[in-house]
């Protein structure tokens, strides 16, 4: 007999999604903790700037794994794999290695993300850093956890009454890895360098929505990140509190997110040229 399609009660159980979504993460970080300084092979993707590890490909296989085992009728949509269709309502989004640049350098600032969403977003999303054993969790309609334990996150730096809602305010943002849309960054940075306290380019998306989901940055926002860089990191944000866009594709531009809160958001959707084309996330999704 073959296998009967998930209940309805099933689907909605964001305990039992948290808990897989967490199983999934440590499994998935255990595998890249193990390449941690032997990533083995290296290839790129879009452009020789974009690699791949078998670091990458082994987080990603361990996630896999576990979501065959614990949800086998939800798709999947991974970075490093095909896509796979489930009987389900549900899709997870997996980077089992977000800033792989970083991990191939040494550097200590990447995590693995997992997320399950439904046709209306994200319902469950959970970061991993393993160089730092922090935990970034939250649930659709519930608040964010940090380490399992609640946060709440206080408002941004810069001084109250401010005419520029971006004096005094940490920007962080990421780079892309097309050349042409790189020039574009640069001129958007130099025109928002002065009116900042600092920007910061760490290098993941997902550990930047979450940075900024407890106040270690004021906001973020970066062009051409896809949906498994941001359905956790988007979903924590917006768990705290914070004010979520999905940036539309034009000009140049391809598709962007940017979180904060929101009249720093506006500030920046403002600076990009985006105010016209900035829309709640993730009304439409970052494919």
């Amino acid at each position: 007999m073959g296998r009967q399609p998930p209940s309805a009660a099933s689907l909605s159980d964001t305990a039992a999604l948290l808990a897989v979504a967490r199983e999934a993460a440590q499994a998935g970080a255990a595998a890249v903790v193990e390449r941690v300084g032997n990533h083995g092979l290296v290839r790129t993707k879009s452009s020789a700037t974009d690699p791949v590890t078998e670091a990458d490909e082994a987080g990603e296989a361990a996630v896999r794994a576990v979501l065959a085992a614990r949800r086998p009728d939800d798709g999947i949509v991974g970075e490093e794999g095909d896509d796979q269709l489930g009987s389900s309502d549900l899709r997870w989004f997996v980077d089992p290695l977000d800033g792989t640049v970083n991990f191939l350098y040494g550097m200590p600032q990447w995590c693995i993300s997992v997320a399950v969403a439904d046709g209306d977003g994200p319902l469950v999303g959970v970061v991993l850093d393993p160089s730092r054993n922090e935990e970034f969790a939250a649930v659709k309609g519930e608040g964010l956890t940090f380490n399992g334990d609640p946060f709440v996150r206080h408002g941004v730096h810069g001084p109250e009454g401010a005419a520029d809602p971006l004096s005094g305010v940490m920007l962080a943002t990421g780079l892309n890895y097309d050349a042409g849309v790189r020039a574009l960054q640069g001129d958007v940075l130099a025109g928002l360098s002065p009116r900042v306290r600092d920007i910061r380019r760490g290098g993941s998306a997902a550990l930047d929505l979450c940075w900024a989901a407890i106040g270690r940055v004021d906001a973020y926002f970066e062009h051409g990140v896809r949906a498994w860089d941001v359905a956790a990191g988007g979903l924590i944000c917006q768990s705290a509190g914070l004010t979520v866009l999905r940036l539309s594709e034009g000009n140049g531009w391809p598709a962007g997110i940017a979180a904060g809160d929101a009249s720093v958001v506006a500030a920046v959707a403002e600076a990009l040229g985006a105010s016209s084309t900035a829309a709640a996330w993730p009304a439409a999704w970052i494919d």
